[in-house]
Protein backbone atom coordinates (compact mmCIF):
# COMPACT_ATOMS: atom_id res chain seq x y z
CA UNK A 1 0.00 0.00 0.00
CA UNK A 2 1.03 3.18 -0.85
CA UNK A 3 0.05 4.65 2.73
CA UNK A 4 2.62 2.77 3.90
CA UNK A 5 5.76 3.93 1.95
CA UNK A 6 8.22 5.38 4.56
CA UNK A 7 10.92 6.42 2.52
CA UNK A 8 11.63 5.84 -1.22
CA UNK A 9 15.45 6.34 -3.03
CA UNK A 10 14.95 7.33 -6.75
CA UNK A 11 17.08 6.74 -9.74
CA UNK A 12 20.38 7.01 -7.72
CA UNK A 13 23.50 6.69 -9.25
CA UNK A 14 27.20 6.86 -7.88
CA UNK A 15 30.44 6.96 -9.52
CA UNK A 16 34.09 6.60 -7.90
CA UNK A 17 36.19 7.98 -10.57
CA UNK A 18 35.20 6.33 -13.43
CA UNK A 19 34.00 3.11 -12.21
CA UNK A 20 29.87 3.04 -11.62
CA UNK A 21 29.18 1.80 -8.07
CA UNK A 22 25.15 2.39 -8.75
CA UNK A 23 23.56 3.06 -11.33
CA UNK A 24 20.21 4.31 -11.66
CA UNK A 25 18.74 2.39 -8.89
CA UNK A 26 15.78 2.90 -6.93
CA UNK A 27 14.60 1.29 -3.55
CA UNK A 28 10.75 1.55 -1.84
CA UNK A 29 10.90 0.66 1.95
CA UNK A 30 7.63 0.36 4.02
CA UNK A 31 6.40 0.14 7.50
CA UNK A 32 6.13 -2.75 9.44
CA UNK A 33 8.71 -4.44 6.88
CA UNK A 34 11.59 -6.61 6.95
CA UNK A 35 13.54 -6.05 3.34
CA UNK A 36 16.29 -8.30 2.17
CA UNK A 37 19.16 -6.33 0.18
CA UNK A 38 20.96 -9.02 -1.67
CA UNK A 39 24.00 -9.33 -4.09
CA UNK A 40 27.44 -10.35 -4.33
CA UNK A 41 29.95 -8.28 -2.39
CA UNK A 42 30.81 -5.08 -4.42
CA UNK A 43 27.08 -5.55 -5.89
CA UNK A 44 26.65 -2.28 -4.54
CA UNK A 45 24.32 -2.75 -1.05
CA UNK A 46 26.87 -0.93 1.16
CA UNK A 47 27.16 1.79 -1.47
CA UNK A 48 23.18 2.43 -1.45
CA UNK A 49 23.21 2.24 2.18
CA UNK A 50 25.69 4.97 2.81
CA UNK A 51 24.21 6.88 0.56
CA UNK A 52 20.72 6.74 2.67
CA UNK A 53 22.37 7.46 5.58
CA UNK A 54 24.52 10.34 4.82
CA UNK A 55 28.35 9.04 4.65
CA UNK A 56 27.74 9.42 1.17
CA UNK A 57 26.48 11.76 -1.18
CA UNK A 58 24.38 10.66 -4.64
CA UNK A 59 25.33 11.56 -7.71
CA UNK A 60 22.33 11.68 -9.52
CA UNK A 61 18.88 10.75 -7.73
CA UNK A 62 16.51 12.03 -5.04
CA UNK A 63 15.23 10.43 -1.34
CA UNK A 64 11.67 10.95 -0.23
CA UNK A 65 11.57 10.02 3.11
CA UNK A 66 7.78 10.14 4.51
CA UNK A 67 6.80 12.14 1.37
CA UNK A 68 9.32 14.92 1.73
CA UNK A 69 12.84 15.24 -0.25
CA UNK A 70 15.69 15.21 1.81
CA UNK A 71 19.48 15.90 1.47
CA UNK A 72 20.98 13.63 4.17
CA UNK A 73 24.71 15.20 4.00
CA UNK A 74 25.70 13.38 7.57
CA UNK A 75 25.35 11.00 9.56
CA UNK A 76 23.96 12.26 12.65
CA UNK A 77 21.28 13.95 10.18
CA UNK A 78 20.02 10.57 8.88
CA UNK A 79 19.64 9.42 12.96
CA UNK A 80 18.20 12.30 13.57
CA UNK A 81 15.46 11.40 10.34
CA UNK A 82 15.06 8.24 11.94
CA UNK A 83 17.42 6.46 9.98
CA UNK A 84 20.35 3.87 11.06
CA UNK A 85 22.67 1.27 10.12
CA UNK A 86 24.59 -1.51 11.96
CA UNK A 87 27.53 -1.85 9.97
CA UNK A 88 29.40 -5.42 9.37
CA UNK A 89 32.80 -4.20 10.31
CA UNK A 90 32.42 -2.41 14.04
CA UNK A 91 33.63 1.16 14.59
CA UNK A 92 33.70 1.17 18.42
CA UNK A 93 35.55 3.38 21.30
CA UNK A 94 37.05 -0.12 22.88
CA UNK A 95 38.50 1.54 26.15
CA UNK A 96 35.09 2.69 26.98
CA UNK A 97 32.48 0.34 28.09
CA UNK A 98 29.28 -1.03 26.36
CA UNK A 99 27.07 1.20 27.63
CA UNK A 100 29.57 4.82 27.07
CA UNK A 101 29.14 3.33 23.34
CA UNK A 102 25.60 2.47 23.07
CA UNK A 103 24.68 6.83 24.21
CA UNK A 104 28.54 7.95 22.70
CA UNK A 105 27.81 11.23 21.90
CA UNK A 106 24.05 11.22 23.72
CA UNK A 107 24.82 10.68 26.83
CA UNK A 108 21.88 11.40 29.54
CA UNK A 109 22.54 14.17 31.76
CA UNK A 110 22.14 15.09 35.37
CA UNK A 111 20.35 18.46 36.40
CA UNK A 112 23.60 19.78 37.01
CA UNK A 113 24.81 18.83 33.29
CA UNK A 114 27.19 15.91 34.65
CA UNK A 115 26.66 12.23 32.79
CA UNK A 116 24.10 10.31 34.36
CA UNK A 117 25.83 7.01 34.61
CA UNK A 118 23.33 5.54 36.90
CA UNK A 119 20.15 6.26 33.94
CA UNK A 120 23.17 5.07 31.69
CA UNK A 121 23.52 1.54 33.14
CA UNK A 122 19.85 1.43 33.34
CA UNK A 123 18.43 2.33 30.13
CA UNK A 124 21.70 -0.32 28.65
CA UNK A 125 20.72 -2.27 30.87
CA UNK A 126 16.95 -2.72 29.77
CA UNK A 127 17.91 -2.73 26.46
CA UNK A 128 20.00 -5.83 26.86
CA UNK A 129 17.80 -7.72 28.33
CA UNK A 130 15.02 -6.89 26.36
CA UNK A 131 17.49 -8.34 23.38
CA UNK A 132 17.91 -11.38 25.69
CA UNK A 133 21.81 -10.46 26.52
CA UNK A 134 23.42 -11.30 29.14
CA UNK A 135 26.10 -8.89 29.62
CA UNK A 136 27.49 -6.19 32.00
CA UNK A 137 26.51 -2.61 30.64
CA UNK A 138 29.90 -1.59 32.42
CA UNK A 139 32.29 -4.38 30.72
CA UNK A 140 35.17 -2.50 28.45
CA UNK A 141 34.08 -3.32 24.49
CA UNK A 142 37.75 -4.39 24.26
CA UNK A 143 36.77 -7.54 26.01
CA UNK A 144 34.20 -8.36 24.18
CA UNK A 145 34.09 -11.08 21.64
CA UNK A 146 33.53 -10.11 17.84
CA UNK A 147 29.85 -11.36 18.38
CA UNK A 148 29.06 -9.39 22.03
CA UNK A 149 30.56 -6.36 19.81
CA UNK A 150 28.02 -7.31 17.03
CA UNK A 151 25.64 -6.88 19.89
CA UNK A 152 26.40 -4.05 20.88
CA UNK A 153 25.87 -2.37 17.25
CA UNK A 154 22.27 -3.97 17.34
CA UNK A 155 21.21 -2.58 21.15
CA UNK A 156 22.89 0.96 20.30
CA UNK A 157 20.58 1.37 17.36
CA UNK A 158 17.91 0.47 19.05
CA UNK A 159 18.28 3.29 21.25
CA UNK A 160 18.34 5.74 18.74
CA UNK A 161 14.48 4.68 18.37
CA UNK A 162 14.84 4.92 14.43
CA UNK A 163 12.31 4.45 12.02
CA UNK A 164 14.66 2.32 9.72
CA UNK A 165 17.14 0.35 10.89
CA UNK A 166 20.08 -1.10 8.24
CA UNK A 167 21.13 -4.75 9.11
CA UNK A 168 24.71 -5.26 7.46
CA UNK A 169 25.21 -9.06 7.52
CA UNK A 170 23.87 -9.05 11.65
CA UNK A 171 24.26 -12.41 12.65
CA UNK A 172 27.49 -13.45 10.64
CA UNK A 173 29.42 -13.59 13.94
CA UNK A 174 26.78 -15.09 15.89
CA UNK A 175 25.98 -18.50 17.60
CA UNK A 176 22.65 -20.26 16.55
CA UNK A 177 21.07 -18.95 19.93
CA UNK A 178 22.23 -15.84 19.27
CA UNK A 179 20.80 -15.71 15.76
CA UNK A 180 17.17 -16.77 17.03
CA UNK A 181 17.36 -13.98 19.57
CA UNK A 182 18.29 -11.53 17.37
CA UNK A 183 15.25 -13.04 14.22
CA UNK A 184 13.01 -12.50 17.29
CA UNK A 185 14.12 -9.05 17.82
CA UNK A 186 14.02 -8.32 14.35
CA UNK A 187 10.08 -9.41 14.21
CA UNK A 188 8.84 -7.35 17.47
CA UNK A 189 10.76 -4.12 16.02
CA UNK A 190 8.91 -5.14 12.65
CA UNK A 191 5.52 -5.22 14.40
CA UNK A 192 6.35 -1.90 15.96
CA UNK A 193 6.18 -0.44 13.04
CA UNK A 194 9.51 0.12 11.79
CA UNK A 195 11.13 -1.16 8.55
CA UNK A 196 14.68 -3.14 8.80
CA UNK A 197 16.61 -3.43 6.09
CA UNK A 198 18.33 -6.76 6.11
CA UNK A 199 21.44 -7.37 4.19
CA UNK A 200 22.60 -10.88 4.40
CA UNK A 201 24.17 -13.58 2.04
CA UNK A 202 21.96 -16.55 4.01
CA UNK A 203 19.31 -17.84 2.23
CA UNK A 204 17.61 -19.72 5.33
CA UNK A 205 17.57 -16.02 6.97
CA UNK A 206 16.39 -14.49 4.69
CA UNK A 207 13.49 -16.90 3.49
CA UNK A 208 12.76 -17.09 7.59
CA UNK A 209 12.56 -13.50 8.37
CA UNK A 210 11.88 -10.88 5.27
CA UNK A 211 8.74 -10.13 3.27
CA UNK A 212 10.29 -8.17 0.15
CA UNK A 213 14.18 -8.60 -1.83
CA UNK A 214 16.08 -6.68 -3.56
CA UNK A 215 18.38 -8.04 -5.42
CA UNK A 216 21.94 -5.34 -7.05
CA UNK A 217 24.28 -6.91 -9.23
CA UNK A 218 27.38 -5.10 -10.80
CA UNK A 219 25.58 -1.73 -9.01
CA UNK A 220 22.28 -2.51 -11.10
CA UNK A 221 18.78 -3.34 -9.78
CA UNK A 222 18.10 -6.94 -10.97
CA UNK A 223 14.78 -7.71 -9.37
CA UNK A 224 12.22 -6.12 -6.12
CA UNK A 225 9.38 -8.34 -5.09
CA UNK A 226 7.75 -10.57 -2.58
CA UNK A 227 10.25 -13.62 -1.14
CA UNK A 228 7.74 -15.76 -1.46
CA UNK A 229 7.30 -15.07 -5.09
CA UNK A 230 11.29 -16.39 -5.62
CA UNK A 231 12.82 -19.64 -5.14
CA UNK A 232 16.12 -19.59 -3.17
CA UNK A 233 17.95 -21.21 -6.90
CA UNK A 234 16.43 -17.80 -8.80
CA UNK A 235 17.38 -15.84 -6.03
CA UNK A 236 21.17 -16.96 -6.35
CA UNK A 237 21.21 -16.81 -9.85
CA UNK A 238 20.05 -12.98 -10.23
CA UNK A 239 22.92 -12.53 -7.54
CA UNK A 240 25.32 -13.98 -9.65
CA UNK A 241 23.99 -14.06 -13.07
CA UNK A 242 24.53 -17.73 -13.74
CA UNK A 243 23.63 -21.16 -11.65
CA UNK A 244 25.46 -21.94 -8.59
CA UNK A 245 24.82 -25.51 -8.35
CA UNK A 246 27.69 -26.56 -5.88
CA UNK A 247 28.07 -24.54 -2.59
CA UNK A 248 30.28 -27.13 -1.05
CA UNK A 249 32.19 -28.80 -3.91
CA UNK A 250 34.41 -31.34 -1.94
CA UNK A 251 36.19 -33.23 -3.94
CA UNK A 252 37.66 -36.85 -2.99
CA UNK A 253 41.14 -36.57 -2.17
CA UNK A 254 43.56 -39.03 -0.90
CA UNK A 255 44.15 -39.18 3.03
CA UNK A 256 48.34 -39.17 3.62
CA UNK A 257 50.72 -39.27 6.42
CA UNK A 258 50.18 -37.10 9.45
CA UNK A 259 51.46 -33.68 9.11
CA UNK A 260 50.41 -32.19 12.51
CA UNK A 261 49.42 -33.90 16.28
CA UNK A 262 48.24 -32.00 19.25
CA UNK A 263 48.46 -33.88 22.41
CA UNK A 264 46.57 -32.57 25.71
CA UNK A 265 46.52 -29.04 24.68
CA UNK A 266 45.44 -26.64 26.95
CA UNK A 267 45.03 -23.14 27.90
CA UNK A 268 44.09 -22.12 31.16
CA UNK A 269 40.52 -20.57 31.30
CA UNK A 270 40.06 -21.40 27.36
CA UNK A 271 40.51 -25.01 26.55
CA UNK A 272 41.32 -28.35 27.73
CA UNK A 273 43.00 -31.47 26.84
CA UNK A 274 42.55 -31.23 23.13
CA UNK A 275 43.67 -34.19 21.23
CA UNK A 276 43.96 -34.52 17.62
CA UNK A 277 45.96 -36.02 14.43
CA UNK A 278 45.58 -33.84 11.28
CA UNK A 279 46.56 -35.57 7.43
CA UNK A 280 48.42 -34.23 4.55
CA UNK A 281 45.25 -33.99 2.07
CA UNK A 282 42.57 -33.68 4.61
CA UNK A 283 40.09 -30.87 5.48
CA UNK A 284 39.55 -30.99 9.20
CA UNK A 285 36.49 -28.79 10.44
CA UNK A 286 36.40 -27.33 14.08
CA UNK A 287 33.02 -26.88 15.11
CA UNK A 288 31.42 -25.39 18.53
CA UNK A 289 28.86 -22.98 19.54
CA UNK A 290 30.29 -19.23 20.43
CA UNK A 291 33.07 -19.73 23.01
CA UNK A 292 33.62 -23.19 22.94
CA UNK A 293 37.23 -22.38 22.59
CA UNK A 294 37.97 -23.03 18.67
CA UNK A 295 39.84 -19.42 17.76
CA UNK A 296 42.02 -20.06 20.91
CA UNK A 297 42.69 -23.38 20.13
CA UNK A 298 44.02 -22.20 16.28
CA UNK A 299 45.62 -19.38 18.01
CA UNK A 300 47.80 -21.61 20.52
CA UNK A 301 48.56 -24.28 17.89
CA UNK A 302 50.16 -21.08 15.26
CA UNK A 303 51.70 -19.33 18.62
CA UNK A 304 49.47 -16.07 18.89
CA UNK A 305 48.92 -17.73 22.75
CA UNK A 306 50.60 -19.55 25.28
CA UNK A 307 49.99 -23.00 26.16
CA UNK A 308 49.88 -24.21 29.64
CA UNK A 309 50.00 -27.42 28.74
CA UNK A 310 50.65 -30.19 25.97
CA UNK A 311 52.58 -30.80 22.90
CA UNK A 312 52.32 -30.48 19.47
CA UNK A 313 54.38 -31.84 16.90
CA UNK A 314 55.07 -31.56 12.83
CA UNK A 315 55.83 -34.87 10.90
CA UNK A 316 56.68 -36.58 14.52
CA UNK A 317 58.95 -33.90 15.43
CA UNK A 318 58.01 -31.73 18.67
CA UNK A 319 57.30 -28.11 17.99
CA UNK A 320 57.30 -24.51 20.04
CA UNK A 321 55.61 -22.03 18.22
CA UNK A 322 56.74 -18.55 20.25
CA UNK A 323 55.23 -16.10 17.59
CA UNK A 324 53.01 -16.62 14.51
CA UNK A 325 56.68 -15.94 12.66
CA UNK A 326 57.40 -19.37 14.07
CA UNK A 327 54.67 -21.56 12.51
CA UNK A 328 54.80 -19.34 9.13
CA UNK A 329 58.75 -20.56 8.82
CA UNK A 330 57.10 -24.56 9.55
CA UNK A 331 54.45 -23.88 6.96
CA UNK A 332 51.73 -23.67 9.20
CA UNK A 333 49.98 -20.10 7.63
CA UNK A 334 46.43 -19.17 9.65
CA UNK A 335 43.73 -16.66 8.19
CA UNK A 336 42.05 -15.25 11.11
CA UNK A 337 38.37 -14.47 12.01
CA UNK A 338 38.46 -10.75 11.88
CA UNK A 339 39.86 -9.62 8.66
CA UNK A 340 39.81 -6.30 9.32
CA UNK A 341 41.70 -6.50 13.13
CA UNK A 342 44.18 -9.12 11.75
CA UNK A 343 43.25 -10.01 8.12
CA UNK A 344 44.51 -7.60 5.99
CA UNK A 345 46.36 -4.22 6.42
CA UNK A 346 43.83 -1.32 5.50
CA UNK A 347 45.74 1.19 4.65
CA UNK A 348 47.94 -0.98 2.27
CA UNK A 349 47.32 -1.41 -0.97
CA UNK A 350 46.12 -4.69 -2.60
CA UNK A 351 49.27 -5.57 -3.92
CA UNK A 352 51.41 -4.92 -0.90
CA UNK A 353 49.03 -7.29 1.14
CA UNK A 354 49.08 -10.03 -1.51
CA UNK A 355 52.43 -9.79 -2.14
CA UNK A 356 53.54 -9.82 1.72
CA UNK A 357 54.19 -13.38 1.82
CA UNK A 358 56.19 -13.86 -1.23
CA UNK A 359 59.07 -11.39 -1.16
CA UNK A 360 61.38 -13.86 -1.07
CA UNK A 361 60.17 -15.36 -4.48
CA UNK A 362 59.83 -11.63 -6.27
CA UNK A 363 63.09 -11.23 -5.24
CA UNK A 364 65.51 -11.49 -9.03
CA UNK A 365 69.30 -11.10 -7.67
CA UNK A 366 69.39 -8.19 -5.20
CA UNK A 367 65.71 -6.36 -6.79
CA UNK A 368 62.39 -7.35 -6.95
CA UNK A 369 61.52 -8.59 -10.47
CA UNK A 370 58.21 -6.89 -11.86
CA UNK A 371 57.35 -9.78 -14.11
CA UNK A 372 57.44 -12.21 -10.57
CA UNK A 373 54.98 -9.90 -8.54
CA UNK A 374 52.41 -9.33 -11.26
CA UNK A 375 52.85 -13.94 -11.43
CA UNK A 376 52.44 -14.07 -7.86
CA UNK A 377 49.76 -11.41 -7.15
CA UNK A 378 47.27 -12.73 -10.44
CA UNK A 379 47.96 -16.38 -9.45
CA UNK A 380 45.34 -16.36 -6.43
CA UNK A 381 43.39 -12.84 -7.45
CA UNK A 382 42.66 -15.09 -10.24
CA UNK A 383 41.59 -18.01 -8.99
CA UNK A 384 39.77 -16.16 -5.91
CA UNK A 385 38.05 -13.20 -8.62
CA UNK A 386 38.96 -10.60 -6.55
CA UNK A 387 37.34 -7.14 -7.79
CA UNK A 388 39.67 -3.77 -7.90
CA UNK A 389 40.42 -0.77 -10.10
CA UNK A 390 43.88 -0.52 -9.62
CA UNK A 391 46.90 -2.44 -7.98
CA UNK A 392 47.57 0.59 -5.85
CA UNK A 393 44.19 0.40 -4.71
CA UNK A 394 43.82 0.86 -0.81
CA UNK A 395 42.15 -2.63 0.85
CA UNK A 396 40.33 -0.39 3.37
CA UNK A 397 38.18 0.03 0.20
CA UNK A 398 37.72 -3.10 -1.01
CA UNK A 399 33.89 -4.68 0.00
CA UNK A 400 34.27 -7.02 3.02
CA UNK A 401 34.13 -10.21 0.71
CA UNK A 402 37.23 -9.04 -2.16
CA UNK A 403 39.35 -8.53 2.02
CA UNK A 404 38.88 -11.99 3.02
CA UNK A 405 39.81 -12.78 -0.71
CA UNK A 406 43.04 -10.69 -0.33
CA UNK A 407 43.55 -12.51 3.12
CA UNK A 408 43.54 -16.18 1.82
CA UNK A 409 46.03 -14.95 -1.24
CA UNK A 410 48.25 -13.73 1.18
CA UNK A 411 48.54 -16.68 3.37
CA UNK A 412 48.97 -18.95 0.30
CA UNK A 413 51.41 -17.22 -1.35
CA UNK A 414 53.69 -17.65 1.57
CA UNK A 415 53.24 -21.93 0.33
CA UNK A 416 52.45 -23.13 3.34
CA UNK A 417 51.55 -27.56 4.24
CA UNK A 418 49.55 -26.61 6.41
CA UNK A 419 46.79 -24.30 5.98
CA UNK A 420 43.89 -22.79 9.32
CA UNK A 421 40.97 -20.94 8.26
CA UNK A 422 39.03 -19.08 10.78
CA UNK A 423 35.66 -18.57 9.54
CA UNK A 424 36.51 -18.22 5.90
CA UNK A 425 33.29 -17.50 4.49
CA UNK A 426 32.27 -15.35 7.08
CA UNK A 427 29.93 -12.10 5.97
CA UNK A 428 30.58 -13.09 2.76
CA UNK A 429 28.37 -13.80 -0.68
CA UNK A 430 27.46 -17.12 -1.76
CA UNK A 431 29.66 -16.92 -5.34
CA UNK A 432 32.50 -16.02 -3.00
CA UNK A 433 31.68 -18.75 -0.02
CA UNK A 434 31.94 -21.66 -3.57
CA UNK A 435 35.13 -20.29 -4.73
CA UNK A 436 36.56 -19.95 -1.38
CA UNK A 437 35.53 -24.01 -0.87
CA UNK A 438 36.83 -24.98 -4.46
CA UNK A 439 40.32 -23.55 -3.62
CA UNK A 440 40.02 -25.42 -0.08
CA UNK A 441 39.31 -28.61 -2.04
CA UNK A 442 41.91 -27.93 -4.36
CA UNK A 443 44.39 -27.52 -2.23
CA UNK A 444 43.71 -30.97 -0.01
CA UNK A 445 43.67 -32.24 -3.55
CA UNK A 446 47.38 -31.04 -3.65
CA UNK A 447 48.56 -32.40 -0.65
CA UNK A 448 47.80 -29.46 1.80
CA UNK A 449 46.27 -30.19 4.86
CA UNK A 450 43.45 -27.52 6.18
CA UNK A 451 42.14 -26.66 9.09
CA UNK A 452 38.58 -24.87 9.09
CA UNK A 453 36.62 -22.94 11.95
CA UNK A 454 33.23 -22.48 11.12
CA UNK A 455 30.15 -21.70 12.83
CA UNK A 456 28.09 -22.73 9.69
CA UNK A 457 27.44 -26.18 10.62
CA UNK A 458 26.10 -27.01 6.83
CA UNK A 459 29.95 -25.73 5.93
CA UNK A 460 31.10 -27.86 8.12
CA UNK A 461 29.41 -30.87 7.00
CA UNK A 462 29.64 -30.08 3.38
CA UNK A 463 33.33 -29.41 3.34
CA UNK A 464 35.16 -31.44 6.04
CA UNK A 465 37.12 -35.18 5.77
CA UNK A 466 36.53 -35.36 9.99
CA UNK A 467 34.91 -32.67 12.51
CA UNK A 468 36.32 -31.78 15.97
CA UNK A 469 33.88 -30.61 18.41
CA UNK A 470 34.23 -28.52 21.33
CA UNK A 471 31.95 -27.25 24.22
CA UNK A 472 33.06 -25.16 26.48
CA UNK A 473 36.51 -26.01 26.31
CA UNK A 474 36.29 -29.17 26.00
CA UNK A 475 36.81 -31.74 23.30
CA UNK A 476 33.63 -33.84 23.50
CA UNK A 477 33.84 -36.07 19.84
CA UNK A 478 35.98 -36.26 16.45
CA UNK A 479 33.39 -37.01 13.96
CA UNK A 480 34.09 -39.16 10.29
CA UNK A 481 32.33 -37.18 7.85
CA UNK A 482 30.55 -40.50 6.85
CA UNK A 483 29.06 -40.34 9.85
CA UNK A 484 28.26 -37.13 10.63
CA UNK A 485 24.68 -35.12 10.98
CA UNK A 486 24.09 -31.91 12.18
CA UNK A 487 22.46 -33.31 14.87
CA UNK A 488 25.10 -35.61 16.46
CA UNK A 489 27.50 -32.33 15.75
CA UNK A 490 24.93 -30.12 17.95
CA UNK A 491 24.50 -33.22 20.46
CA UNK A 492 28.61 -32.86 20.84
CA UNK A 493 28.39 -29.27 20.92
CA UNK A 494 26.08 -28.84 23.96
CA UNK A 495 27.87 -31.89 25.70
CA UNK A 496 28.38 -30.71 29.28
CA UNK A 497 31.15 -33.31 29.88
CA UNK A 498 33.88 -34.74 27.85
CA UNK A 499 33.51 -37.92 25.83
CA UNK A 500 36.13 -40.02 25.65
CA UNK A 501 37.62 -39.61 22.47
CA UNK A 502 39.35 -42.68 20.37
Amino acid sequence: MKNDVILEMKNIFKRFGGVHALENVSLTLRQREVHALVGENGAGKSTLMKILIGLYQSDEGEIILQGQKVNLKTVREAQEAGISMIFQEFNQVKVLSVMENIYLGREPKTKTGAVNFRKMYADSLALLKELGVDMDPKTKIRDLTVAKHQLVEIVKAISLNAKIIIMDEPTSALSRNEIESLLKMVRILRDQGKCIVYISHKMEEIYNVCETVTVLRDGKLIHTGKVADVSEKDLIRMMVDREVNELFPKQDCEIGEVMLQVKGLSVDGEFENVNFDLRKGEILGVAGLMGAGRTELVETIIGARKPSRGDIYLRGQKIVNRIPGDAIKRGIVMVPEDRKKNGVFLKLSIKDNVLMSAFKKCMAGIGIKKSLERRYFDEYAKKLEIKYSSLSQVCKNLSGGNQQKVAVSRALNADPDIIILDEPTRGIDVKTKSEIHRLMSVLAGTGKAVIMVSSELPEILGMSDRILVLHEGVQTGILERSEATADKIMELAVKTAAMEVQ
